[in-house]
């Protein structure tokens, strides 16, 4: 029997690995969009919030290095299908939770299976994607990040105002489980799938980096190479500001500008659509920088430049602001601007496809435990002091990332051997 092949069937993978990001997200985020709800009627303090994010992000930290392990063994197909079964799981329990003890327990068991997406996620695309396409790949799949977290606001809102809160955790974490199906048929790699043209494959195939390497490499050999550490630390100096990002904005606009329930619903989604926007930008700008003729090495650091500036600017300016739709907009520039710096696909542009997994979870395992550490005082500083501390700190930690580029990962678009 002949099967019909798919015109670029690898862009469809990306979109495939965008919704699960999306809905990674999508679940992450029902407990910020709920939290100020849940602390009313649940008595909970910013510090108790604090500490519960700080088990999520305690658990995540491990798992990010342990889940880039096991994708790189069992493979990235079945690994998805172990991870994301898992995290929709631990999202539908927490509607049984009543005590800050409890809701600490399900997220840590959701930051067990969660960094399965990304770590899966950046191995895909090596998998999937010729070099000079693997930045606008995982541009794409990292901006379910923030699409899942722009639908997050008003759709969790709607459920909750009308079925409860309980009942919107139970709605997300079941869509996880929608998606695992339509992976587990429509995924497979280059070389076994039915539906992959021979042109595609030949593209993919010549534009993968020459290496006879397929095992993944000794953790040991991996930690002696600088470039390693280039990318960990990375990660460990910007992860906290996604955590930020991610669960005190819907506080922040409460808090410093007066939102209830509703104007979250309406309003916070535009950060995060900026987000997305910004994930997107973060391989279309390099792409048409190579197109001009640019190297990837030159096209990608003058991105992550401009980029710096940006979150430099919108977080100093945004504490300087009492209008809510000023802030709004200096906050879109700052999720803008972060997501378009992409992190996460430094490995990709470095590491070979057996490695990829592995150093982005390490680089997430550090990232997680600095955002977890800051967690913990996030909620104290905010208390005492207010946000202004700590979107000074977000524009201080992406100069010193940026540096971190230049010096340990050096030039990026040759692949180091590992071996």
């Amino acid at each position: 029997m002949i099967v019909a092949t798919i015109k670029n069937l690898r862009w469809y993978i990306a979109g495939l690995l965008c919704l699960a990001s999306a809905l990674n997200y999508l679940d992450r985020q029902t407990l910020s969009v709920l939290i100020g709800t849940i602390k009313d009627e649940l008595h909970l303090t910013n510090a108790s919030y604090g500490k519960i994010n700080a088990w999520f992000l305690a658990s995540y930290g491990v798992m990010y290095a342990v889940s880039g392990r096991v994708i790189d063994l069992i493979g990235t197909r079945r690994g998805f299908v172990v991870f994301v079964t898992g995290w929709s799981l631990a999202n539908m329990m927490h509607m049984f939770a009543t005590t800050v003890g409890q809701f600490s327990f399900f997220r840590l068991l959701l930051g067990v299976f969660e960094p399965g997406s990304f770590t899966g996620g950046v191995r895909a695309v090596s998998e999937w994607f010729p070099m000079q396409d693997r930045a606008l790949a995982i541009g794409i799949f990292n901006s379910g990040t923030a699409i899942g977290s722009m639908i997050s606001a008003p759709v969790v809102s709607l459920i909750a105002m009308h079925y409860g809160w309980r009942a919107a955790f139970l709605t997300t974490g079941l869509l996880g489980l929608v998606w695992v199906t339509a992976w587990w048929f429509l995924y497979k790699l280059p070389s076994q799938h039915p539906r992959l043209g021979a042109d595609e494959r030949k593209l993919i195939e010549d534009g993968r980096p020459a290496s006879a390497q397929t095992k993944s490499p000794p953790l040991s050999r991996l930690l002696k190479m600088k470039e390693t550490w280039g990318c960990v630390l990375v990660r460990a100096l910007t992860d906290p500001i996604s955590y930020f990002l991610l669960f005190w904005i819907p506080l922040y606009f409460q808090k410093r500008h007066g939102f209830d329930l509703t104007k979250i619903g309406l309003f916070v989604w535009i950060p995060f659509a900026a987000a997305a926007l910004g994930s997107l930008m973060s391989g279309v700008i390099p792409r048409y920088l190579i197109s001009l003729g640019w190297s990837l090495d030159k096209a990608r650091k003058t991105t992550m430049s401009v980029m710096t500036a940006g979150i430099f600017f919108g977080a100093i300016c945004a504490t300087q602001v009492a209008q809510a739709g000023l802030a709004l907009a200096l906050v879109a520039t700052m999720t803008f601007c972060h997501a378009g710096w992409s992190n996460i696909t430094l490995p990709a542009e470095i590491f070979p496809t057996c490695a990829v997994a592995t150093v982005t979870g390490l680089g997430g395992m550090l990232g997680s435990w600095m955002g977890a550490l800051s967690q913990l005082y996030i909620g104290r500083v905010v208390d005492a002091w207010g946000f202004t501390p700590i979107f000074m700190a977000c524009a201080g930690l992406y100069p010193l990332a940026l540096l971190l580029v230049f010096v340990l990962v050096g030039r990026l678009g040759v692949v180091r051997p590992v071996a």
